[in-house]
């Protein structure tokens, strides 16, 4: 996969001439104003002919462009003669909410030119992204689940990166770890792939408890610890995460304290009928899911856009009664007689959370039960734990949970 191009960045403006050439324009070779002229150096002679006279104000007025130079743009081009070197460069207007909402709606077109079926995972995608949370995608092989993260990374203007969780994967592999340099005879930390913004951990139940628990603190923190110093993670830092539901050989099902740190689980299926016809005209098309930039995937969004959703779903308000529909439908969960472990308060804020997003994303600034139904099921599958009777009667979290939405009252 291709990375982004990099945003362009303000043009530095020249460094100014300091004594011994340092800093000094290329090309440029004479003596700096300050550095004191050498006898052997012929001085203009301000007394002689009108020329001479020229020539010196020539000169002088040279010596002054030195350090006065406008500075230039990443063409070579001059800026306006007026700029300061001091001048603080013009600030990139900060996107609205309009624009933000307007930039993740392409961003979900973006992702359709290379995936195709997959419209809730690409909406739960989206929404963890507004929430500032991570999503666990599982599926059987070969329903794009890999392909689906990368092509979000392809149309975000973001850092990524991929991690293929393997048996023998160590921590440090993971997080980073610190490295011992003979230049130096010091140790110094050597960065893993955790430190980026959007985190691919592919097959995540395929490496050790030990592996996959180094993962736990950078979810929840947004940091990592080693040696016992913590480290920041950049933000928005969001894990994306995928499993394969049917191989149990070789694998090691995630605890469910990591579980709790999904905001989604978000089921990948195979497509339908047209779904899967217009997958493979596009193939006999050409289409190679290995290059992304063939397919005409580019980055619509990027990390300003995030902050502007963020800042305008933090306004979008909701009620009383919709607060406590939801901490009852929680509470449900943990009464359910085929529930052993319910949604914790964990859950109840991600409920929550996910919502407000999902009513922002709608285009309304307020939060209604159906926008608590939409993502209920998402957001609460995984943080539900059967009894044991209850699996060998073929129940289902699904299942428990679409009794759920039905029974518990729905403020009206």
């Amino acid at each position: 996969m291709t990375d982004p191009a990099p945003p362009d960045h303000p043009a530095a403006p020249r460094p100014l001439a300091t004594p011994g050439g340092h800093g000094a324009a290329p090309g440029n070779t004479a003596a700096p104003e300050h550095e004191p002229t050498p006898d052997h150096t012929a001085v203009p002679d301000t007394t002689g002919t009108a020329g001479d006279a020229a020539a010196a104000e020539a000169e002088k007025a040279e010596m002054t462009d030195l350090t006065h130079t406008p500075p230039t743009d990443h063409g070579g081009r001059a800026d306006d003669a007026t700029t300061r070197l001091d001048a603080p460069a013009t600030a990139t207007a900060a996107p609205t909410a309009d624009e933000a909402r307007h930039a993740l709606g392409a961003l979900r077109g973006e992702i359709g030119k290379a995936v195709v079926g997959n419209d809730p995972a690409v909406l739960y995608l989206v929404l963890a992204l507004l929430c500032r949370g991570h999503v666990l995608l599982e599926g059987v092989p070969g329903v794009a689940k890999t392909l689906l993260v990368r092509a979000l990374a392809a149309a975000l203007d973001l850092d990524h990166a991929r991690v293929q969780f393997t048996p023998d994967l160590m921590p440090g592999d993971v997080t980073g770890s610190q490295i011992y340099d003979p230049r130096s005879a010091e140790f110094t930390f050597r960065h893993g792939p955790v430190f980026t913004n959007l985190l691919l951990a592919d097959e995540i139940n395929r490496t050790p408890p030990k592996t996959q628990s180094a993962l736990l603190e950078s979810m929840e923190e947004r940091q990592v610890s080693v040696d016992g110093q913590p480290r920041p993670l950049p933000d928005p830092f969001v894990v994306v995460a995928t499993q394969n539901p049917i191989e149990q050989e070789g694998t090691y099902p995630l605890p469910e304290a990591q579980l709790d740190r999904f905001l989604f689980k978000v089921d990948v299926t195979l497509p339908d009928r047209d779904a899967e016809f217009h997958v493979l005209r596009r193939h006999a098309a050409g289409f190679d899911p290995r290059d992304l930039t063939a397919a005409g995937l580019r980055p619509v969004a990027g990390a300003a856009h995030l902050a502007a959703a963020r800042a305008a779903i933090g306004a979008v308000t909701i009620g009383p009664e919709v607060l406590a529909y939801i901490v009852d439908l929680c509470r449900a969960t943990r009464t359910s007689p085929a529930v052993q472990h319910g949604a914790s308060t964990r859950g109840a804020t991600a409920l929550l959370a996910a919502a407000r997003s999902y009513a922002w994303l709608t285009g309304r600034g307020f939060v209604t039960p159906d926008d608590v139904k939409a993502v209920a099921m998402t957001v609460l599958r995984h943080r539900l734990q059967l009894r044991p009777e209850a699996q060998l009667d073929g129940v289902t979290a699904e299942s428990v949970l679409s009794g759920l939405l039905l029974s518990v009252p729905v403020p009206v």
